[in-house]
């Protein structure tokens, strides 16, 4: 055989290699085991199984297409050509293995016992600390996995994968050590935050105000808030939805050595954390008027005294910590386009989260579980949150009630899905006292 004739074949084999590989690649449900009550919710699931299939149909068909081709005109086409077409072709499906296998990770978890039960329930979470108020049908759907490490983080619905196709749910990355208690809310409804502020284009239109403003006033911190803006945001969604649990969880993220703690971010988008706690207390006070905003931002301070700090540095951070509350005070009353002009401030079910009366609501529930489990899940975590942040409950206490809680949310659903109504309330698991997941290191 000539040298052409040779390349050729060994092309041919290969694409006949990678339309065997890619027959190997089976839907999650034919191939993942996990109880129901683990299950991915239903149209998420739906979605990603639909946007996988259309991409191994679309390359199985460029993979038949390339073989018809090397089996006629491609024959008499160089050995450089033909391995140019077939190189395209074995990216796409490099491709679609990394959109597989990202995928595999959110789902593989649901196998593992305990933790994709309360996967389940935290997806149900998120679900719910993305209305405002209300179930949209135009929401993103919104699935959790849990990862090592100390952040979380998200990738949002709608986009870009690798090979530029649109992502069809948002995928949320959680830090395993932070499983289970109120702290999981946090660092879950700022993420979920992201996504919001996607849909309602907030970032975009809050930046140009910024910006606007930064230009008018070039001393006032404008150009940093504008850096910071769509973690800013983010938080501002977080504490708008569990409340004070949402800076209680932030200072523990950043609870950082000290010099972490005051180090300038050049371009980073996430504020200096000494900042930003405060700015999630002010935000929390604002939204919710309460004294123990105050306190907490004290005891914050408390734990990272400024002294010590460089001059230059101390008063840079002086400066913008002056103007904190110039920067709530444009979030709270940015008109919100995608909200019909509401003010941002008023787009979420703030009444519902003032601190007495989340007090009042644990009085009322007096630990019922059957009562808890019917409410919205964002509203128990912020009711918990905040009995804990009170010293009503033990940070013991409310991990084990979350996990209970988590799993009656994820049974429920599962249950809904078969077209069974739940038992009203659901009976608690045999053992609501089981610690919480053990961290992974």
């Amino acid at each position: 055989m000539d040298t052409n004739s040779i390349g050729t074949a060994l092309i041919e084999s290969e694409a006949t290699g990678l339309m065997s590989r890619l027959d190997q690649i089976k839907p999650f449900v034919m191939h993942e085991t996990m109880v129901l009550a683990a299950a991915l919710p239903r149209d998420a699931q739906l979605l990603i199984e639909r946007f996988l299939h259309t991409g191994r149909h679309e390359l199985r068909v460029q993979i038949g297409d390339f073989l018809d081709w090397l089996h006629s005109d491609g024959r008499t086409a160089t050995p450089a050509e033909q391995q140019r077409r077939f190189v395209l072709i074995r990216l796409q499906f490099n491709m679609v293995l990394s959109q597989f296998d990202m995928f595999t990770e959110v789902v593989t978890q649901r196998s593992e016992h305990s933790t994709g039960v309360w996967l389940s329930g935290l997806d149900i979470l998120a679900q719910d600390a993305l209305r405002l108020g209300r179930y949209d049908d135009g929401d993103a759907r919104l699935v959790v996995y849990l990862a090592r490490g100390a952040g979380a983080a998200i990738r949002r619905a709608k986009t870009r994968l690798p090979g530029g196709k649109p992502n069809p749910v948002g995928i949320i990355r959680l830090p395993r050590e932070r499983m289970v208690g109120s702290g999981i809310a946090s660092s879950l409804a700022h993420e979920v935050g992201h996504q919001g502020a996607a849909q309602l284009d907030l970032v975009t239109s809050l930046r140009a105000e910024l910006d606007r403003r930064a230009a008018q006033d070039p001393d006032g911190g404008w150009d940093v808030w504008s850096l910071w803006i769509s973690e800013i945001v983010a938080d501002m969604w977080s504490v708008a939805t569990v409340g004070i649990t949402s800076t209680v969880g932030l200072l523990a993220v950043v609870s950082l050595p000290r010099y972490f703690v005051f180090r300038p971010g050049g371009t980073d988008p996430h504020p200096m954390p000494y900042l930003r706690v405060l700015i999630s207390a002010a935000l929390g006070n604002a939204l919710y008027p309460h004294p123990q905003w105050r306190e907490l931002a004290a005891v914050w301070r408390a734990m990272y005294p400024v002294a010590g700090l460089p001059d230059h540095h101390l008063a840079w951070i002086r400066k913008r910590e002056s103007h904190i509350g110039n920067l709530v005070e444009v979030l709270m009353n940015h008109p919100v386009a995608l909200a019909g002009g509401r003010k941002l401030g008023t787009i979420w079910p703030v009444r519902q989260r003032q601190p007495d009366r989340l007090l009042s609501l644990h009085e009322a529930w007096g630990n019922d579980f059957g009562i808890m489990a019917r409410q919205r899940p964002a509203l128990v975590f912020a009711v918990l949150g905040q009995a804990k942040a009170a010293g009503r409950i033990t940070a013991g206490e409310e991990s084990a009630q979350l996990s209970s809680l988590l799993t009656a949310w994820a049974v429920r659903s599962s249950l809904d899905l078969m077209g069974s109504p739940a038992p009203p309330g659901l009976p608690a698991p045999q053992n609501p006292t089981t610690p919480a997941l053990t961290t992974r290191r």
